[in-house]
């Protein structure tokens, strides 16, 4: 073997031994998803996921089971829109060449067509054709008029079946791509999706000279519901706050969730006031919903989440946005949870 092959496989273990070991030290479990994820991120091939992880860990020191779900479908599942989009191409292409098909048949249908009214001009310019030739000339004429008709029937009518399947196609693909931005469950749009509109949203201000605001949410002690009452709970707590955020957010904002029980509410237009407004709003209901277990009907008493607001600055990017709600969620956690902490600086210097 060439030493290239040594190499190379050489390289495979130590990657692989690395994520083993960082699967030891950071992660809740060695499955095959961890791993998936651990490995890709020692190879540095995705640079985003790393800088998830690194964003992850240092907040919390290791990853959740949730965190690796959300990984692995933000940056690694992207096998399903594939699979989607490669059987809408070969439908599209199926469809073309049977429209091809239909429309060479008539194309060569309307040339003999075509023939036989040159042919019938060469006679008439010639003089008055014989009985017999004006006879072939006019069933020829005839039979061909019918032949075209009857393509042009049968074109028509496929072309109205491949528009039909064109756009259930169409429909498919976009159900699959809107499949592959969507937290499953709690139907918000997931961290790629939220990753995206951010940056379009900071784009489209910075272009607009409009405001622009970035909530970021975390539910308070959402470990000790996961211990006590079961992961199902666990779900039905993070169901509760995304149905909360759309119930108070607005039409124009953006919702994700993009950690474990970590949200994001992006505000186009918004500006401080409206923002604490809408987090006001967002931690008011959460607070006032009591928790119910589904099997039992047994009350599990309130829900309280901690809110960090960041205010587009002029020189923000995407992540330093995101790190300074971060920041501000982490200081409302600080300061008792249970509360919106903004940007401001005499707000922050409240809860320092």
């Amino acid at each position: 073997m060439s030493q290239e092959t040594y190499s190379d496989r050489d390289r495979s273990f130590a990657l692989a031994k690395r994520a083993h070991d960082l699967i030891r030290d950071y992660g809740p479990s060695a499955t095959p998803r961890a791993y998936a994820v651990w490995y890709a991120y020692v190879s540095g091939e995705l640079p985003l996921l790393g800088d998830s992880i690194k964003r992850l860990t240092t907040q919390n020191g290791s990853l959740t089971e949730s965190d690796i779900d959300d990984l692995h479908e933000t940056y690694l599942d992207g096998r399903q829109l594939t699979s989607t989009t490669g059987d809408v191409s070969r439908g599209m292409l199926d469809e073309i060449a049977a429209v091809t098909e239909i429309l060479d048949l008539s194309l060569g249908s309307t040339a003999q067509y075509g023939e036989a009214l040159r042919g019938l001009a060469q006679d008439l310019a010639q003089g008055m054709p014989t009985r017999a030739r004006l006879g072939e000339i006019v069933s020829t004429l005839v039979s061909t008029t019918r032949e075209v008709a009857v393509n042009n029937r049968v074109l028509e009518a496929r072309m109205r079946e491949t528009r039909s399947e064109i756009e259930t196609l169409r429909e498919k693909l976009e159900a699959s791509r809107l499949e592959s931005l969507t937290d499953a469950l709690t139907g918000l749009s997931n961290r790629k999706h939220f990753e995206e509109t951010l940056k379009a949203s900071l784009e489209a201000a910075r272009l607009g000279a409009t405001p622009m605001s970035l909530i970021v949410l975390d539910i308070d002690f959402f470990k000790r519901f996961n211990d006590l009452y079961g992961h199902l709970t666990g779900d039905q707590v993070l169901r509760l706050v995304a149905i909360v955020m759309r119930e108070n957010a607005g039409k124009q904002a953006l919702l994700a969730r993009f950690g474990g029980e970590e949200f994001g509410i992006v505000l186009p237009g918004a500006d401080r006031a409206l923002a604490r407004q809408v987090a006001e709003q967002v931690r008011a209901s959460v607070m006032g919903r009591e928790l119910v277990k589904r099997s039992t009907g047994e009350s599990l008493g309130k829900v309280t989440i901690s809110l960090g607001i960041a205010v587009l600055h002029a020189e923000d990017t995407p992540a330093s946005l995101l790190e300074r709600a971060d920041l501000c969620m982490f200081a409302a956690k600080r300061a008792g949870r249970n509360r919106v902490v903004d940007d401001a600086a005499d707000s922050l210097s409240q809860v320092a």
